[in-house]
C-alpha cells in the first residue's frame, strides 16, 4: 500500500509542478548566493588594494561594507526562500495531500 501511495504522488501533476518549481527556485537562489560569496572571495584574492581603500576620511575600508553586504544578502535570500516555501510550496503540498488521500 505504501508503494501505491508513492506512485500516486509521483503521478500527480501538482507534485511534478511542485518539484520543478521548487528546484528551479532553489537553484536560482543558489547561483545568486554563489555569485555574491565567490565574487567577494575573488575580490579578496585578487584585489586586496580595493578592499583596503578607505572610505572618505575615516578609518573604514571597502572590505567592511562589502563583507556586511554578503552577510545581509545571505539572510535576505534565506528569508525569501522561507517565505515562499511557507506560502506557495506549502499550499501545493496540501493540495497534493488532499488529492492523494481522497
Amino acid at each position: 500500500m505504501h508503494d501505491d501511495m508513492v506512485q500516486k504522488i509521483k503521478a500527480d501533476h501538482g507534485y511534478q509542478k511542485l518539484v520543478a518549481t521548487r528546484s528551479r527556485f532553489g537553484w536560482t537562489l543558489t547561483w545568486m548566493m554563489m555569485a555574491v560569496y565567490y565574487g567577494f572571495i575573488l575580490l579578496i584574492a585578487f584585489n586586496k588594494e580595493f578592499l583596503s581603500t578607505r572610505i572618505g576620511a575615516g578609518v573604514m575600508t571597502w572590505g567592511m561594507p562589502l563583507g556586511l553586504f554578503v552577510i545581509i544578502f545571505t539572510v535576505l535570500v534565506t528569508g525569501f526562500y522561507v517565505r515562499r516555501a511557507n506560502s506557495e510550496f506549502d499550499e501545493l503540498t496540501a493540495a497534493i495531500r488532499q488529492r492523494v488521500l481522497a
